[in-house]
């Protein structure tokens, strides 16, 4: 059914097209006509191919690799609209990049996710909606509404349509526990804490299992998959100490580097994952589910142009 409001459109740059589609047609609208150039030199252009003026927009775009690319995309993207005269601008970002680094863990690091929240705020962006940011503290890096988005409840209805037996859900370390108690509140299954250190960037060593995981089925659960090394090595060691399976879930699948080979020769016996970022490996393993957050996303969309609760949309 189209979503007859005119003053409600909804652009994409390149990240992730195919959600784009997915969520307009959700809502019932056209995909904005807008074009993505690039000069010789890489320079990224714009155009607007029809009138946004007095319009709410909604520009959807991951910052997932290339990120640098991505996130130029939609600075470049958010200024031509502030150009144009819309009445808000409103980035749908569903990955947002440089999340990782939320922190000083080190003397002179930088705190790059705020950077970028001041990157969207100062070109123009009067709110942002996401999912399963890597550190929730990062909604307080901007001054601008901020709708934080869950994957749990995308997650937990597949696994209770699933009906695995004799579940616990295990976060493979201390800075997941709230999001994994999270899926086991919603699946009434019990939780298990993975205490490892990382002596690396994207290493990771296995300590002890807080929990009990022996004869039970795990359900590992991230906010992201990028190398896989950390979800490969807790699942092996839970079945080292005695889970009869492993299956594993994350909202992002980044799946950089070896990922995709780790996964494939993992004990894990599917991984589940939502299309925030697009699977553009040329052989992805077969053990992955996708699941769409399309409706969730588009279903906020409605509500924030008609100035409904969003609310609802964290918990159900």
């Amino acid at each position: 059914m189209a979503y007859l409001d005119t003053k409600l459109k909804v652009f994409t740059c390149n990240s992730n097209p195919a959600l784009a589609q997915e969520i307009v047609d959700y809502i019932g609208v056209a995909l904005g006509d807008a074009e993505v150039f690039r000069f010789s030199d890489g320079e990224i252009q714009i155009r607007l191919n029809e009138s946004v003026r007095g319009c709410d927009v909604f520009l959807i775009q991951s910052t997932c690799y290339p990120v640098n690319d991505h996130l130029m995309e939609v600075l470049v993207m958010i200024d031509a609209l502030k150009r144009a005269s819309v009445k808000s601008i409103n980035v749908v970002m569903p990955y947002y990049g440089y999340g990782r680094q939320d922190r000083k863990a080190r003397s002179r690091d930088p705190i790059t996710a705020k950077l970028v929240a001041n990157l969207i705020e100062t070109a123009g962006a009067h709110r942002v909606i996401t999912m399963d940011l890597h550190a929730m503290q990062i909604q307080g890096f901007f001054d601008i509404p901020v709708d934080h988005l869950l994957g749990v409840p995308i997650l937990g209805q597949y696994y209770r349509a699933k009906k695995l037996p004799n579940v616990v859900v295990v976060s493979p370390d201390h800075g997941g526990v709230v999001r994994a108690r999270r899926l086991a509140d919603y699946l009434s299954a019990p939780l298990a804490i993975i205490d490892k250190r990382r002596p690396e960037p994207n290493m990771s060593e296995v300590m002890n299992i807080i929990g009990e995981i022996e004869g039970k089925t795990a359900i590992l659960i991230d906010d992201m998959i990028d190398t896989a090394g950390t979800m490969v090595l807790a699942a092996n060691a839970l079945m080292q100490y005695g889970a009869t399976a492993v299956y594993a879930c994350g909202t992002h699948a980044v799946l950089s580097g070896p990922a995709m080979q780790r996964i494939e020769d993992s004990p894990i016996q599917e991984l589940v994952v939502t299309n925030t970022i697009p699977i553009t490996h040329p052989n992805p393993s077969s053990k992955i589910k996708i699941l769409s957050i399309a409706n969730i996303m588009g279903e906020a969309i409605i509500r924030i142009h008609e100035q409904l609760s969003v609310s609802k949309l964290f918990e159900d």
